[in-house]
């Protein structure tokens, strides 16, 4: 293996393992309230049965990972700025689930999940700049992020 892809290799993986991470401990923070808080709240029609999240957030964590990761190769391998977006969002991101199921918040979640979403918004346009598919790969993101936002307003109005 030469050494630019055995860098891209340990690149993509550093972008899948700081994805699952963020997956892991908002699904930690998640998982304090999803079985009782959370079952006891009113919902709207809309609300998908549980079992969808645990896939479409998988899928979606890889997509971001790959988005990243694509832009970071995009630079050589270096740190570019529009990384620095991109952390912002997966901090928001985990930030979200830790108001929303870990404090139970939902009021201030809603605010959090708008932010994110401009966030999400903005790094997918500075992403296709460099990498057409890495902004790409963020729409998806953004559209279940967008149903989220609606589903957090929604449980907001109820409760």
């Amino acid at each position: 293996m030469t050494p630019s892809r055995a860098r891209d290799f340990a690149g993509f993986a550093a972008f899948v393992a700081i994805n699952a991470a963020v997956s892991a401990l908002g699904g930690w923070a998640t998982a304090t309230s999803v079985g009782t808080w959370y079952q006891a709240l009113a919902k709207p029609a809309f609300n998908p049965p549980d079992w969808v999240f645990a896939p479409v957030w998988s899928a979606l964590y890889l997509m971001i990972a790959v988005a990243g990761w694509r832009v970071w190769r995009r630079g050589g391998g270096q740190m570019r700025p529009e990384l620095a977006v991109y952390a912002l969002q997966l901090a928001l991101n985990l930030a979200w689930s830790f108001v929303f199921f870990g404090a139970r918040l939902i009021g201030p979640a809603l605010v959090v999940i708008a932010v994110l979403l401009a966030v999400i918004a903005a790094n997918a346009a500075l992403f296709s700049r460099i990498d057409r598919l890495a902004g790409a790969l963020l729409v998806p993101y953004a559209a279940w992020v967008s149903f989220a936002a609606l589903l957090n307003a929604a449980l907001w109005r109820l409760n």
